[in-house]
């Protein structure tokens, strides 16, 4: 190649190069990233209650995130090495059709679900907490209580 001359390479910064859509953690938007962001800073009170129970690893060593993108969703706390979200809903998650969607989608990414209502968090908050340690506790399988 003559000095001086430029190939015609599309590495970043020549020419046919593609600009890289810039996105957030796995895979989401940057409008995803910055609406997750804003829900962190302004919870309601029984997600801030549920995240006084759940965060630094104080339920059973797990680690959970809030307010985490997920594809084009944000999960209120994910459990990723469980594959666990949990959900706190207010009255207008009441048979929603998009909540149905997004679990869908949800579950077909390996994810499980757990919602509870609002007043659960603040009035239950035992049975809440009960109902996801039995979600993170692995279900035995057949093989292994049989051999017991």
């Amino acid at each position: 190649m003559m000095a001086g001359s430029q190939s015609s390479s599309p590495l970043a910064g020549e020419e046919g190069a593609r600009a890289r859509q810039r996105v957030g953690r796995r895979g989401g938007s940057s409008v995803v990233l910055a609406h997750a962001k804003d829900m962190r800073q302004a919870p309601t009170d029984a997600e801030h209650r549920l995240w006084s129970l759940l965060r630094a690893k104080r339920l059973n060593g797990c680690k959970f995130r809030r307010q985490q993108p997920i594809g084009r969703f944000i999960a209120d706390f994910v459990c990723y090495e469980a594959r666990l979200i949990v959900e706190v809903d207010g009255s207008q998650h009441a048979e929603s059709a998009r909540d149905e969607m997004r679990d869908k989608w949800l579950f077909s990414q390996g994810f499980r679900v757990l919602r509870f209502w609002n007043n659960d968090v603040l009035e239950n908050e035992d049975g809440v907490v009960m109902a996801i340690l039995e979600a993170l506790d692995p279900p035995r399988s057949e093989e292994h209580t049989s051999e017991l």
